[in-house]
């Protein structure tokens, strides 16, 4: 089997996805068989683990690969039924952009609003976390997008339903591109932390209702910044 070769440094995940797919062909892999973990594939690629959710969720769209909470990633079984229509089509094309800025909106204002009803100390511990992870990452002048990621994914995991939870799984390509659209933007890193900070603060006091309003707020103020036409 010939060794993965890094790719350069780009933010195409395009490529990491037509690497993967190698990877898939090398290693003879079938149906129900487990790929290599994230962290691996992101170190062999010489790219971030935001890259390869990206490429991932591309090939989740494609019915390539499914992705098991809590288990990791398999070559899909039966690929025509894994992902619902609404993630194949926002997962397509950027020009649903706003639209799936919309869909964010509605999702996560509910998923901030179940947290602070039902998030646990280990809920809360994933959140903070994923803030400290932001804040270093300013501090040194990296990449936030990891710990952006991770808090939304910590506060729709504290929301605890399945559903929901799913529906942003299988959108999670999508996601995260609009996540990277408006982080690229200058001083949003520090806004978004900002935000996110009121957000777990109205989780961590169980506040339903502000926690739900922080988190709409962040995300239309975010959908503005990414709209603005710098």
């Amino acid at each position: 089997m010939r060794p993965i070769a890094p790719l350069e440094r780009r933010p195409l995940h395009e490529q990491v996805a037509d690497r993967l797919r190698e990877l898939i062909d090398d290693q003879r892999l079938q149906p129900g068989d487990k790929i290599t973990p994230e962290r691996d594939l992101a170190l062999q690629l010489g790219v971030s683990r935001h890259s390869v959710r990206q490429a991932l969720a591309a090939l989740r769209a494609l019915g390539i690969v499914q992705i098991r909470h809590g288990d990791g990633v398999y070559l899909a079984e039966r690929p025509d039924d894994l992902v619902p229509h609404l993630a194949r089509e926002l997962a397509n094309s950027q020009a649903q952009f706003p639209h799936i800025w919309e869909v964010r909106q509605a999702i996560e204002s509910q998923n901030a609003r179940l947290a602070a009803r039902r998030a646990t100390e280990a809920d809360l511990a994933a959140m903070r976390a994923a803030l400290d992870a932001m804040a270093e990452a300013i501090e040194a002048g990296g990449d936030v997008t990891d710990g952006d990621h991770d808090f939304h994914r910590a506060v729709a995991t504290a929301a605890q339903n399945p559903l929901i939870d799913a529906l942003m799984r299988d959108l999670s390509g999508p996601f995260a591109d609009t996540s990277a659209t408006s982080l690229a933007k200058p001083g949003q890193a520090e806004r978004s932390l900002a935000d996110h900070e009121v957000i777990l603060g109205a989780i961590e006091r169980g506040d339903e209702e502000g926690a739900a309003r922080a988190m709409l707020a962040h995300l239309v103020g975010t959908t503005a910044l990414a709209f603005d036409g710098d």
